[in-house]
């Protein structure tokens, strides 16, 4: 996949993410607050295919369904130097790939593009011509993402009712190795 950058620092919490009062709102509207107090007006910046990159610890408080909010926005991806284990496996839950990069932040600027290749750990800022290599996605956490999420993907098992599933699906990522989608 490829996309525009956003940065953000370290130890950006779920709730600076996910602001109390939206959590009232529908998810549609709710996204429109994501990152309210730290970049105000951000939600009307991004566009679908854009990827976050973030420092250590990204996600880390309350459980709060952030990833939803992002996919919502259409962001693909999320790229940190590490995660917070609950949201981590919250973004996997809800469908969108989120791959740790050691020293993210020293390679990716805002407004850089990337293209990172979740099932080989392969990545490259396409506008510095930077290039490195991480841990790539476990192959059940890849399919878990081909299915669009853990929901989904239970579905596609039979665990929930098939007609669930192209709701569930919708937005699914892609994750042929080696392919960069």
């Amino acid at each position: 996949m490829s996309g525009r950058v956003w940065v953000f620092g370290d130890s950006i919490d779920t709730d600076a993410m996910y602001p109390a009062f939206a959590m009232k709102m529908d998810v549609p509207e709710a996204a429109r607050h994501v990152f309210h107090q730290l970049r105000p007006g951000w939600t009307d910046q991004v566009r679908p295919g854009d990827i976050v990159v973030a420092g250590r610890n990204f996600g880390v408080g309350s459980s709060r369904p952030v990833a939803t909010l992002f996919r919502t926005l259409g962001v693909a991806a999320l790229l940190a130097e590490d995660f917070n284990s609950l949201f981590f496996r919250n973004a996997v839950n809800a469908g969108l790939p989120a791959l740790t990069v050691p020293g993210a932040r020293t390679v990716f600027r805002d407004g850089d593009e990337v293209t990172v290749d979740i099932a080989t750990g392969e990545y490259r800022n396409d506008t510095t011509a930077t290039t490195g290599r991480t841990a790539p996605l476990p192959p059940l956490i890849l399919e878990i993402l081909a299915s669009g999420g853990v929901l989904a993907r239970l579905a596609e098992q039979g665990y929930l009712p098939i007609e669930l599933l192209e709701v569930l699906r919708s937005g699914a990522v892609p994750v042929e190795s080696g392919s960069g989608a």
